[in-house]
């Protein structure tokens, strides 16, 4: 019988806890992610957990979850009873398994694949979700947050995500200096319901940047001043605008279609 941590107020529980602060994440360089398919997804993806708590009685209810369970062999991981796990987890009704990953090393900001995407203000943990897995899914490489973003690694944020986390260079906290210095040699696009250009009258086909600016105040100006144009998604008269993840999410397929047609008459 394996020793099991019951208690809420063990220390190891308590450590996973504070990781759910952005500061403790960022001094300790540790993150957290829950459920069986985020945990799977960081596996597949080559992640290795620093540590993981799993509720056996949970896991052992599905085959999804035992064999989850076998794979999580490898790193040790702590058994620990439904309380305590409560009390680690970020989410209401925790699934039976967290694991705690290394935040990615710090990434290079500089202009890379296709298509470069920055990310101006956005704070809602949904949208940046639903952002980083339409990037992913378009086959981004790197997505750029800049400095007055909600923590990519928040743990509402992790979930939105995906797995999305695990498959893009993710650059937190860039300045517009650095990201002026990065795009200077592509033209870069700001998405503005007002913009000039429609989004499907832009030519993604060559290098370019997509810049999407925050929920409630819109592009700074520090984003209107790098961007070369602004483009837009018409809409039908008297419709509302778009939720920022799902119009940046329009762009990039946008984007990806015509990547792809260039791509089939080469």
């Amino acid at each position: 019988m394996r020793d099991e941590i019951t208690s809420p107020a063990n220390e190891r529980i308590k450590a996973v806890r504070v990781l759910a602060d952005a500061g403790v994440r960022r001094r300790e360089q540790k993150y957290v992610v829950e459920g069986v398919r985020l945990v799977e997804a960081a596996l597949d993806a080559g992640v290795r957990p620093e540590a993981v708590l799993v509720v056996r009685d949970v896991l052992t209810h599905t085959a999804r979850g035992r064999a989850l369970l076998s794979r999580l062999e490898v790193y040790q991981p702590l058994s620990v009873g439904e309380r305590a796990m409560r009390t680690a987890s970020a989410t209401v009704a925790p699934q039976g398994v967290l694991a705690v990953l290394p935040l990615p090393a710090t990434q290079i900001l500089q202009a890379v694949g296709p298509l470069a995407l920055v990310l101006d203000g956005l704070r809602d943990p949904g949208n940046l979700g639903t952002v980083l897995r339409s990037a992913w899914a378009t086959g981004l490489v790197q997505v750029v947050f800049t400095e007055d973003c909600a923590d990519p690694f928040g743990p509402k944020v992790v979930r939105a995500g995906m797995g999305a986390h695990f498959r893009l260079a993710i650059v937190d906290g860039a300045g517009w200096e650095a990201i002026r210095r990065a795009l200077a040699h592509r033209p870069v696009w700001l998405a503005d319901m007002a913009g000039e250009r429609a989004y499907d009258e832009v030519d993604w086909t060559d290098d370019a940047a997509l810049i999407v600016g925050g929920e409630a105040a819109g592009a700074s100006d520090s984003a209107r001043q790098v961007a070369c144009g602004t483009t837009h998604i018409p809409m039908a008269a008297g419709a509302e605008s778009l939720n920022v993840g799902v119009a940046a999410s329009v762009i990039l397929f946008e984007a990806a279609r015509q990547r792809r047609r260039a791509a089939a008459t080469h």
